[in-house]
């Protein structure tokens, strides 16, 4: 074969390649149209990607599941849900502690968790510093008599006031007005003498036993008033600014099922926790009966209620982008806009709008997924160089014809 005949066969074959491949593209081109006309379903979106709009016919609304919502404006009232435990009424302790040195000869109160009245005797001490004071009152009482005889006026004077030294000293050791005088009467010391409880109770600790010695502040007993209690909760960081002070709060336990206990919000700590994002509040109960005890879990409930109108929309309505919260807003066409909003507090299944919407709007609760992605289609077809237009929507009965 020559070399002009081989030359023309080359080249005949690089032109039927070359219109194989046109060929093939066109075809591509094609499918892919009319793939993108089969799954339009009845949505036209816009190429303005600033207005995002999408317009659906009723079938196509119904076929995805759209529902609508109208914004509204009404009273705020919300329920604020935490747990917390009872704690002691930090205002109703008190601690036993001595202000002398001594030792233990008998106790009255003997375990933990009994209950105790003010005024009852918790333990007898032997202190020489105690024997000492009571000679001294013993020793100021005859030097008053005796005085109380004489002439002297400055003499009788002084001898009170040693007297008066004497008892003051043994008084603020915490011995009782009825043993001064006893021991005054009696003109003997005592080896021992009694303290006394300062306050109603129970005893939630004790550190001390017969023949122990103490000294001068060690914490000898914890006395607990329980007819009232505090119960502390966590209340997320959103939350805290429906918890007002003086405000009522419903009190349930495991122990009472069935059984709500009314108490107070008395005080809102001023701190956050850093890693729960919690703030701790104080609800205060009467604890008729002691039926309530410190450590047992609680379930609170605080209405929240504000007499200023918000405006509420469906929280199913709202598209957080991490950034922005996003609705879809009906208009009167019936087309679907993107619209940027500000949003509030949370009421159930309901949230509050600040900005971006007015009473009466109506706005898509459902599908917003599948709006938004046709909306987001339209934008890029808008913007390709392919079509100027965006594409006119299909009949609803033949949605999948370009399957």
């Amino acid at each position: 074969m020559s070399k002009r005949k081989q030359l023309a066969i080359s080249v005949g074959l690089l032109v039927v390649s070359a219109a194989a491949v046109a060929a093939y593209s066109l075809t591509q081109g094609t499918s892919e149209t009319a793939a993108a006309g089969g799954h339009n379903h009845g949505v036209s979106a816009s190429a303005d990607e600033g207005a995002r709009l999408v317009t659906l016919d009723p079938e196509s609304a119904r076929r995805i599941g759209v529902t609508y919502a109208t914004a509204t404006s009404r009273p705020f009232s919300r329920t604020v849900s935490t747990v917390g435990n009872v704690v002691y009424d930090e205002t109703r302790l008190a601690n036993v502690n001595p202000k002398i040195e001594g030792w233990v000869e008998q106790l009255y109160v003997d375990f933990t968790g009994a209950p105790i009245r003010k005024g009852q005797p918790l333990l007898s001490i032997y202190s020489p510093m105690l024997v000492s004071a009571q000679e001294e009152l013993i020793l100021a009482r005859r030097l008053t008599q005796r005085a109380a005889g004489s002439e002297s006026t400055r003499s009788s004077r002084n001898a009170q006031e040693l007297l008066e030294s004497a008892r003051r000293r043994l008084r603020y050791w915490d011995i009782p007005e009825e043993q001064i005088a006893r021991i005054e009467e009696s003109g003997m010391p005592q080896k021992t003498l009694t303290l006394l409880a300062p306050a109603s109770g129970i005893v939630v600790e004790k550190n001390v036993v017969e023949g122990a010695r103490v000294m001068p502040g060690m914490d000898l007993y914890r006395i607990a008033d329980l007819s009232r209690v505090w119960v502390e909760g966590e209340v997320f960081e959103k939350d805290l600014s429906l918890v007002r002070l003086g405000q009522s709060a419903r009190v349930t336990f495991e122990a009472y099922p069935g059984e709500v206990f009314t108490g107070t919000v008395t005080y809102v700590y001023p701190t956050v926790s850093v890693e729960a994002r919690t703030g701790q509040i104080r609800v205060e109960l009467d604890n008729a009966g002691l039926r309530l005890k410190p450590g047992m879990y609680a379930k609170l409930e605080l209405q929240a209620s504000d007499a200023r109108p918000a405006l509420m929309i469906p929280r199913s309505a709202v598209h957080f982008t991490g950034e922005r919260a996003l609705v879809f807003l009906r208009g009167a066409n019936g087309a679907l806009a993107h619209r940027e909003i500000t949003t509030g507090l949370i009421d159930g299944n309901d949230i509050e709008v600040l900005a971006g919407l007015v009473a009466g709007d109506v706005v898509v609760t459902s599908a917003n997924f599948l709006i938004d992605a046709e909306s987001s289609m339209g934008s890029t077809m808008g913007n390709s160089g392919d079509s100027a237009q965006a594409p006119a929507p299909a009949a609803a009965a033949t949605g999948h014809d370009g399957h």
